[in-house]
């Protein structure tokens, strides 16, 4: 079987830090609506060596990056602006109880297997 061809691709311009906020930004945007990832999970993806990394990635999302859907490795919802966060995945079906995704591994998109 063919191996799957990588759908991240990163303009050479830049830093290091911004080519790495930028590929964190195009993991999230391939998030399906009604899913979630982890910090971790997109930091695997990339080799990244810490999930901080990509939480740092994250403080400077706009519009067409869904931030909301990237959780904590337990479920929760973490990180600034929790409670719009949640707010979004109400809007997208996802059950949260106080800060948890209540099916976290039902709903859990591996960027792994699935980019």
């Amino acid at each position: 079987m063919a191996k799957k061809e990588r759908l991240i691709a990163v303009k050479p311009s830049g830093s290091r830090e911004e080519s790495t906020v930028a590929l964190v930004h195009d993991v999230v945007r391939h998030i399906p609506r009604g899913r979630v990832t982890t910090y971790g999970a997109i930091a695997k993806v990339l080799n990244l060596p810490n999930p901080r990394m990509v939480g740092h990635a994250m403080r400077t999302v706009d519009a067409k990056v869904p931030a909301q859907r990237v959780i904590n490795s337990s479920g929760h919802i973490s990180g600034d602006h929790a409670e719009q966060r949640k707010k979004l995945l109400e809007k997208e079906g996802v059950e949260v109880r106080g800060t948890r995704v209540v099916a976290f591994r039902e709903l859990f998109w591996d960027p792994a297997v699935e980019l």
